[in-house]
């Protein structure tokens, strides 16, 4: 059974479009959150060193208060399920330049990124094995 099977209800997402990050340093932390529980993200994203861990917390936060506004989601088992960093456009739609060796003109490229998470409800898990009140497990082959 994958992660994503207990993974159901509603989903909560936000977006931070046109964020003024690469998309290649900000999937470092999106890979870090995908499948945690949203409690310890929040946890991570506080002390990360990363300067994407800032932008993720915000969101995360973000989408919390979207789950809130619904009365039926419990907060505490808040599961993050989807996080992503996909590219965005070069701000204003152009390259920059800058002085190169020997008069050249060396280009560059101000990056930015759409940044998304979406947090969903895990829902617990039935398969464990039944314990009698003796503590211990019941089983046919003990004869």
């Amino acid at each position: 059974m994958n992660a994503t099977d207990t993974l159901t209800g509603p989903r909560f997402t936000a977006r931070h479009r046109y964020a003024r990050l690469t998309a290649r340093k900000a999937r470092l932390v999106a890979d870090q959150l995908r499948g945690m529980s949203a409690n310890s993200a929040i946890e991570l994203l506080e002390f990360s060193p990363k300067r994407a861990g800032h932008f993720y917390l915000k969101l995360l936060r973000s989408a919390l208060a979207n789950a809130s506004q619904s009365e039926d989601v419990n907060l505490n088992r808040l599961t993050i399920c989807d996080c992503r960093a996909d590219d965005g456009p070069m701000l204003q739609n152009r390259l920059r330049w800058r002085a190169g060796p020997q008069g050249r003109a060396m280009p560059f490229a101000k990056k930015t990124s759409h940044l998304t998470i979406t947090v969903c409800e895990e829902l617990p898990t039935a398969s464990a094995p039944s314990v009698s009140e003796a503590g211990e497990t019941s089983s046919e082959d003990e004869e």
